[in-house]
């Protein structure tokens, strides 16, 4: 006899019922999918798998049980999972979720509050954790996870956590499933790598994506789910769209919410234009016509950077390799860089280096590549000029500097524009120079591009992956590793003040 699932009120909440033979019994379902995307989800044959879309589908609940729609089908102690959040504290409502539904369908679970993990009676596992950054993966290294899955996948601001872990991806057992699946909101700090990836939006008016099939890759699909499907949520709580409405932070948050639009200005300030392909260039001898200054963020405790920069007068560069290419004048080449970090990625420090000493490293580097004039004043943070106990870290650095019985003059800058809006006003003279560099239609450049030798590694490290604050999308988010970030903003938006040296705030 055929069954299928009715849904109807059942004590003021819709639930579904089992039907058997187009009849309605009295039989009650404690999870089914709805009709729609969680029903698309939950029976995606393919590999790597997207759920994303607007707030309220159902997406979390849908990601539980793509784990457990395999439980009691033979595979044991083989089949495993793990789901992923970012931090663990995100996990909290997971969690709660797994708790409200597993114990209902499988009374004999039981949930390890230490290890995070469920077993099941018959050997299944499914183990919640978290993964913030890819040298994460070494906590997991060795394990074997058929199922792995990742919550809120544009809160990772780069693929890098969610590519590592498809190593773990692997079991001995043959005809069982293999699968990677990830539930999103298209709004957050990663919008932008996982759009490319999923090639989204779908097609409008559609659930399930066009498989998308790349050498060497596994096919992966998005599926599309809409708030607007889950009867359940809005029988329940139909004031819930107007409350999603007025938490919106900003209109690219509640186009992402309600529509789950993919067209938003989300993820990172630069992403959507930087291409290492075009930016990164090989190092090269300046030409003598050719301007060279410097800019320059102060840290102690936090990182300080120096950035060297080299602006063109229009004329041609030639690279070491012998390739010739036109400039356009004002065309910006950082050149050199120095990073006063203590290397540790995940929490980047300074080196407490004494201005003295940052000064004295800054000319002994200066001498080596160029001529000992050669290199012009640039801007530094202007706070590098506030007097404390009458002296300040600029006129420590102007002061002259004895390398190997010399003397030579001490480094001076240029105070930095730092006036209302600034930073909002370099950020986008970033984005258009990094536009401009780029060729329309194969016609010659018109304006002034932005552009970075391939030995400044920590600007190429940092800067293209610098993420935009949730709350103001037109600033970064200043909790991120933005030191070159700023050094270089400093630089771009004080094109016109550089040379003007005789009026920098603090020269002695």
């Amino acid at each position: 006899m055929n069954a299928s699932i009715a849904w109807r009120d059942h004590e003021g909440a819709l639930t579904a019922f089992l039907q058997e033979g187009g009849k309605d019994t009295n039989t009650t379902i404690e999870w089914a999918p709805q009709v729609g995307s969680q029903e698309a989800f939950l029976a995606c044959p393919v590999y790597e798998c997207l759920y994303e879309g607007t707030r309220g589908p159902g997406k979390t609940d849908a990601l539980i049980m793509d784990f457990c729609q395999h439980v009691d089908q033979g595979f044991g102690i083989e089949w495993r999972g793990i789901l992923f959040r970012q931090s663990f504290p995100q996990l909290t409502d997971v969690i709660n979720k797994s708790k409200k539904w597993i114990p209902r369908i499988w009374p004999d679970a039981k949930f390890n509050e230490s290890k995070s993990t469920w077993h099941f009676k018959a050997g299944e596992s499914l183990k919640f954790a978290f993964i913030q950054k890819s040298d994460d993966y070494w906590n997991y290294h060795g394990h074997a996870y058929p199922w792995i899955g990742f919550e809120e996948l544009t809160t990772w601001f780069d693929p890098s956590c969610y590519t590592v872990m498809m190593a773990c991806s692997r079991s001995t057992m043959p005809g069982m499933p293999r699968k990677y699946r990830s539930t999103t909101n298209s709004y957050g700090k990663g919008h932008t790598w996982v759009k490319h990836r999923w090639q989204l939006p779908i097609m409008k008016g559609n659930i399930v994506g066009p498989i998308i099939r790349e050498p060497d890759k596994p096919a992966r699909v998005a599926i599309h789910g809409d708030l607007r499907e889950n009867k359940i949520l809005l029988h329940a709580d139909p004031d819930y769209i107007q409350r999603i409405k007025e938490a919106a932070r900003n209109p690219s948050e509640l186009a992402a919410w309600v529509e789950g639009s993919w067209d938003i200005t989300a993820g990172g300030m630069f992403d959507d234009i930087w291409d290492s392909e075009i930016h990164v260039v090989p190092q090269f001898d300046v030409p003598h016509s050719w301007r060279i200054d410097r800019s320059f963020d102060w840290g102690s405790s936090a990182p300080f950077s120096v950035g060297w920069w080299a602006q063109s007068d229009g004329s041609d560069l030639v690279f070491p390799n012998g390739d010739c290419v036109s400039t356009v004048r004002g065309d910006l080449f950082r050149v050199h860089e120095w990073y006063g970090w203590d290397g540790n990625i995940s929490s980047p420090g300074g080196i407490k280096m004494m201005a003295t000493e940052v000064a004295k490293g800054v000319v002994e580097r200066e001498i080596k590549w160029w001529d000992e004039h050669r290199v012009k004043p640039g801007p530094a943070d202007s706070s590098i000029y506030n007097v404390e106990n009458g002296m300040s870290i600029g006129t420590d650095m102007a002061q002259r500097i004895r390398i190997d019985g010399r003397i030579y003059k001490g480094v001076r800058w240029v105070s930095a524009d730092k006036k209302a809006g600034s930073r909002k006003t370099g950020w986008e003279m970033m984005r258009n120079m990094m536009q401009h560099s780029k060729r329309k239609d194969g016609l010659p450049r018109e304006f002034p591009g932005l552009f970075v030798t391939e030995n400044c590694r920590q600007f190429i490290r940092t800067v293209p992956i610098l993420p935009r604050d949730e709350r103001d999308l037109d600033d970064v988010d200043t909790d991120t590793e933005d030191h070159i970030a700023d050094e270089a903003r400093y630089r771009i938006r004080n094109v016109g003040k550089i040379a003007r040296t005789r009026q920098t705030v603090g020269m002695t």
